[in-house]
């Protein structure tokens, strides 16, 4: 299809003699062949008598039909006859409503008798209707007109009666239409001139709510374009009738039915377009039930019929001109006619016009939408029927039309339709203006949701504002300039009402509207004025049809342009004029109220469908940064914006945000280049490069990552700032790199910048503390450096971690993302302050999750614990100097007890200390348990340790039993191989899977004769070797060492006393002087009773001789001891040891009351290596009995 060829046939009309139709002459609209034909000969009598002939009359004619009664045959049988009733007939239906039944009667008359077209006519059809009903038709048709004219006057009731029988009249014509085989080419224009005239008398005056008019208004359009779609199958509309078709429509454009009903048509014609054009495989255009195509209608008909009917209302963006709208008969004639009235703009119903502008622009808008592929299925009334303001924004963006292909090959093309190739279309390829495609994909898109009433200032643009920025094009979608050459040249109006800029600016930027690819474009009219006519800004103008309240059709054709230019394949060439407009309207665009800074229709339909835009090859697209950047500060660091009801602000911001993340890395990849401007206006300022936007853009990332509360627009700004940081870090890193080559080595330190910064790769150089800088160097550092944007990442990501995003799974673990992120860059002079504020708030972090209420535990809580502990152990690892600090390392060995044992010892301040062996064992989780256990892992194994020298691709120790035995001072052998170095080795097995070797000899570089013992230990996580020393006292303490074999006394604090023997003593000394009584004797004597009982002193003599047994064995030893005092010395020092005994019963895998067996696994065999498998099971046993009992 020759798309030149129809933009030639649409010039932009300035004169009489141009446009589609130039060489046509419109018809009239009165009756055609006389007065005969719509003037009845009864008008020439006086109304009473015509009046009492015409009700005689049409009562019998109406008797005589089938609607109450059994049909009968007419009594008209002669041609004479018919023509005379029909006289009656046409003068009856002009009469006032007052006689409604004498109108309704002679309308049935005619539409019964209009069946006469159909295949089988009723039987009430007068017999010469039947034998020409063409003829006949036409005369009814014309006469029928004078149901339609307005009636003054009259009461609702009546209007309504009226257009109860309009619509009777209009049903019976579609009938007609849908089914009659025998209408020729004359009775088909009478038809469509009929319909013209009835649409003119209704929609041509201004609009009077509720009367006659307004109720037929949008049945009379949607009559009209069915039977003129119906004609283009059947007997294709000649030019005149086309172009009377345009001219009417122009005078209706103040009537929202007819935009309403002009897009019903252009999506029924774009479906059928789309599908010859592309094929079945491009994404089907859903448009509702009712087909309002034939389908006898052929694929060149539909594309002739679709471009005309694209065309037929002119203009659109002239309905943001009353003035122009108004420059009708009909109006002018208020104007006159109305006290108070000085031009015809004033009337009220031109309230409605940015309403009506609005739904124009979108329906040419789904039709961009649909050449990209991006039409997605919607509701018929949606776009057609006026409620797609109405209606929630979970219905799809309404579809949309394409190019129509070659003119049907019977009509010949005038000869004012050849195309000549302008200067400005030289060296365009044939491509680029057609840009037709076969093949299309499937498109899946999401729309925010949206309420809100519709309005005349501020009315829902669907197709900006609600579709997904991330729908998918098709890949066979036509190129943009060929989408511009057609629709471009109403969205660049539209985009630049109201805007004020300087004629010598708009000539510079660009030249004249008319599309450069087919049209020749005159010297004199190639400049272009953006500014607003006059008539618009006057103060005489209605408050509703000031610039302002056209700003959501402006913001809709704003949202189409940069869809269309965001649809750019890779490769692709955009003429320059086109980029020079786009760039104009979208600066123009994105400019605010600069007092209210608010957030206008225009800039959302901006944000929302260009958020790619600086991702694309766009020629000179880093030209509109500075106007991005000014309107990101409006939408994203703003957290109660205020926007319309049908915007999406979570949508809103996610556009703006990707908009932001696109311009992120340009200050530091093109640094000092200058960024030019669209135009000259003249001013003074100071020429902005790339470099001056970067602290802007880092506080605009910081602001908009404070106020953010969506999961998901929280992710691609943690993501965004960890890329400034690290590309920061790089950036800084080299470039102190580059100045160090040039500068004095002895200057270095000096001279080093504070925003320089370098990653050190070294495991050594992340093991000592970085110097801390002044805090004058750290207040004189810029805002964009590295260390100031390093520590503010640090602070708010950790602030809102914990006083925000605490409670969101997804935002938490995307922030200990970031956060290990910012811990792997290592930065020169950085700040250890920030690093261990960092380190403390992961652990506050995790102490309050693990002490929220039992009910809000769950698997996802768990998962932000596990990952805290993960970064911290990430912190810990990448800065080791930071467990130097005693508070640092106090908190972190806090938080792992609180994950492994689920409480603190330490508790608050005035809580008793529990001791572990009280505490009960209650962790979080175990995977909570087993994070923490990975960290105190982390402490004690790698930190310091890690990355190894042998790379972070290995945590295991590079030693083995043959590197550990070379270095021992007592060895001198060399060892080759394993099997000889594994003799000097003790190997035990503990849990089943860590085996222990012990090497008991010191190692060379040990001189401190403590009792050593190497080992290896070999376990799940790889290989490890540590030396241990049994200490009695801290290194410190212990330095001094004393030997001497006889230790000094120390001297008495007072001299002992001397003793004098005592002879003992059983009685008192007087008991010898009492006198002796007769009650002494009472009590017998031993002596007595043993010579009185023989066996008695049996027993006595028996004990005394045990007694004097013991009494010479107690003498003998008394004898034999020596009493002389030793004196006590200690023991001497021991110089061997086994080293392994002590290291496993310290470590409680032995203990001092095992079976004497179990000890002899420690005794060396007779034979090297004879038994060392059989003491690694034994011992294996022993450990795994030992833990079974414990």
């Amino acid at each position: 299809m020759n798309l030149g060829l129809f933009n030639r046939m649409n010039l932009k009309e300035s004169g009489e003699n141009k446009g589609m139709y130039g060489e046509w002459t419109s018809l009239n609209l009165v009756a055609q062949d006389g007065e005969s034909e719509g003037q009845s000969v009864l008008e020439k009598f006086d109304l009473p008598i015509s009046k009492e002939i015409t009700i005689g009359l049409v009562k019998q004619l109406a008797g005589n039909l089938s609607i109450t009664q059994a049909p009968e045959p007419s009594i008209l049988t002669t041609d004479r006859e018919v023509q005379w009733s029909m006289e009656v007939l046409c003068f009856g239906l002009s009469l006032p409503l007052v006689e409604h039944d004498a109108i309704k009667d002679c309308a049935n008359v005619y539409c019964e008798w209009l069946t006469a077209l159909l295949p089988e006519p009723k039987i009430c059809v007068p017999r010469p209707i039947t034998e020409d009903p063409n003829s006949y038709a036409r005369k009814m048709i014309s006469h029928l007109h004078y149901l339609f004219v307005p009636r003054k006057g009259e009461g609702p009731d009546t209007i309504h009666r009226q257009a109860v029988l309009c619509h009777r009249v209009l049903r019976t014509l579609q009938d007609i239409t849908h089914k009659s085989k025998i209408l020729d080419r004359e009775t088909w224009e009478t038809l469509l001139l009929f319909l013209l005239t009835i649409n003119d008398i209704l929609l041509s005056p201004p609009t009077v709510k509720d009367d006659v008019a307004d109720q037929l208004c949008e049945r009379v359009l949607s009559v009209l374009f069915e039977i003129w779609l119906i004609a283009c199958a059947d007997c294709f509309p000649s030019p005149p009738l086309w172009k009377t078709l345009r001219e009417c429509c122009m005078n209706w454009r103040h009537r929202v039915a007819l935009v309403e009903q002009w897009n019903r048509v252009n999506l029924a014609l774009t479906s059928k377009v789309l599908v010859f054009m592309y094929g079945a495989n491009f994404p089907e255009l859903k448009i509702g039930e009712e087909d309002l195509i034939p389908k006898k209608m052929s694929n060149d008909c539909i594309a002739q019929s679709w471009y005309r009917f694209l065309n037929t209302i002119g203009n659109p963006v002239s309905l943001t001109k009353p003035e122009v709208i108004s420059q009708t008969q009909k109006f002018l004639q208020f104007a006159i006619s109305t006290d108070g009235v000085v031009d015809p703009c004033q009337h009220p119903c031109l309230q409605l016009l940015p309403v009506i502008f609005l739904k124009a622009i979108k329906g040419i808008a789904g039709q961009v939408d649909a050449f990209l592929g991006i039409a997605q299925p919607i509701w018929w009334d949606t776009m057609v029927m006026g409620t797609s303001t109405e209606k929630t924004r979970g219905e799809a963006p309404p579809p949309i039309m394409t190019h129509s292909p070659t003119p049907p090959t019977q009509r010949r093309l005038a000869k004012s339709f050849s195309v000549a190739q302008s200067s400005s279309s030289k060296g365009i390829p044939r491509s680029s203006l057609i840009g037709l495609t076969t093949s299309r994909t499937s498109v899946v898109t999401t729309s925010a949701p949206n309420s809100g009433p519709p309005s005349a200032g501020s009315v829902s643009s669907m197709n900006s504002f609600g579709v997904e920025a991330k729908a998918t094009l098709a890949p066979g979608r036509p190129k943009c300039n060929t989408i511009l050459h057609l629709f471009g040249e109403w969205f660049f109006e539209a985009a630049f009402i109201g805007c004020d800029i300087q004629g010598q600016h708009s000539r510079q930027a660009s030249g004249s509207f008319k599309r450069p690819n087919s049209m020749v474009i005159e010297s004199g009219k190639s400049s272009l004025s953006y500014s607003q006519p006059s008539s618009l800004s006057d103060t005489e103008l209605p408050p509703g049809l000031t610039i302002d309240k056209y700003e959501s059709g402006k913001a809709e054709a704003l949202g189409t342009l940069c869809r269309i230019f965001c649809s750019k394949k890779t490769g692709e060439e955009i003429l320059p004029v086109y980029l020079a407009r786009f760039y104009l309207a979208v600066t123009q665009g994105l400019k605010s109220n600069s007092s209210s800074r608010e957030c206008g229709e225009c800039m959302v339909a901006i944000l929302m469908n260009s958020s790619n835009i600086f991702s694309l090859d766009l020629d000179g697209v880093r030209s509109l940064i500075p106007a991005y950047i000014s309107a990101l500060e409006i939408v994203l660091p703003d957290k109660d914006l205020k926007l319309g009801s049908n915007v999406n602000k979570v949508e809103l911001r996610r556009a703006a945000i990707h908009v932001l993340l696109s311009i992120l890395v340009l200050p530091l990849h093109f640094q000092n280049c200058p960024i030019k401007e669209l135009y000259n206006t003249g001013s003074s300022e100071k020429i902005v490069n790339f470099a001056m936007l970067k602290s802007k853009l880092m506080n605009l990332l910081m602001n908009a990552l404070h106020v953010e509360y969506d999961p998901q627009n929280t992710h691609m700004l943690l993501g965004g700032l960890l890329l400034c940081v690290q590309d920061s870090a790089l950036y800084e890193s080299a470039e102190q790199i580059t100045q160090s080559v040039t500068e004095v080595p002895s200057n270095l330190l000096s001279s080093a910048s504070d925003t320089a910064s370098t990653i050190s790769m070294a495991s050594s150089d992340r093991s000592l503390t970085p110097d801390r800088r002044s805090t004058s160097e750290i207040h004189d550092a810029p805002l964009d450096s590295i260390h100031v944007l390093f520590g503010r990442a640090i602070y708010l990501v950790c602030h809102r971690l914990i006083s925000s995003w605490k409670t969101d799974l997804n935002i938490s673990l995307a922030a200990l993302e970031l956060l290990s992120g910012l811990a792997r860059i290592h930065i020169k002079e950085s700040d250890a302050m920030e690093c261990k504020r960092a380190v403390k708030w992961l652990c506050d972090y995790i102490v309050h999750q693990c002490s929220r209420p039992p009910p809000a535990h769950s698997k996802d809580l768990h998962s932000t614990i596990v990952a805290a502990f993960h970064c911290c152990s990430v912190w810990l690892c990448e800065h080791p100097y930071l467990l130097k600090d005693k508070d640092c390392l106090t908190t972190v060995l806090e938080v792992s007890e609180l994950g492994v044992s689920g409480s603190k010892s330490v508790g608050k301040p005035g809580e008793p200390i529990k001791m572990k062996e009280e505490k009960e064992l209650k962790p979080a989780s175990m995977r909570v348990r087993d994070a923490a256990e990975n960290l105190l892992t982390c402490i004690l194994e790698q930190v310091a340790y890690f990355p190894n020298h042998c790379g972070p691709e290995s945590i295991s120790s590079l030693l083995n039993e043959i590197s550990l035995l070379r270095q021992c001072s007592s060895s001198n052998a060399t060892y080759k191989d394993l099997s000889s170095a594994v003799e000097k080795f003790r190997y035990f097995v503990t849990e089943g899977s860590v085996m222990l070797a012990l090497l008991e000899e010191p190692l060379g570089n040990d001189q401190d004769p403590q009792p050593t013992v190497t080992l290896l230990i070999r376990g799940p996580f790889g290989r490890h070797a540590w030396t241990m020393q049994l200490r009695h006292l801290p290194r410190h303490k212990s330095g001094v060492k004393s030997y001497s074999a006889n230790a000094c006394r120390p001297g008495a604090m007072q001299d002992a006393p001397v003793r004098s023997p005592v002879k003992q003593k059983y009685f008192p000394d007087n008991v010898d002087r009492v006198q002796h009584c007769q009650v002494d004797e009472s009590i017998p004597t031993l002596e007595t009773l043993l010579e009185n009982n023989a066996s008695l002193k049996d027993e006595s003599n028996l004990i005394s001789q045990l007694l004097n047994r013991q009494s010479s064995v107690e003498s003998n030893l008394h004898k034999m001891q020596n009493h002389a005092s030793e004196e006590c010395i200690p023991p001497p020092v021991c110089h061997e040891f086994q080293t392994a005994r002590l290291f496993l019963s310290h470590f409680g895998l032995l203990t001092f009351d095992e079976e004497e067996n179990e000890h002899s696994i420690l005794q060396r065999p007779s034979k090297p290596g004879s038994n060392e498998p059989q003491n690694m099971r034994h011992c294996s046993h022993i450990l795994r009995s030992k833990n079974a009992a414990d």
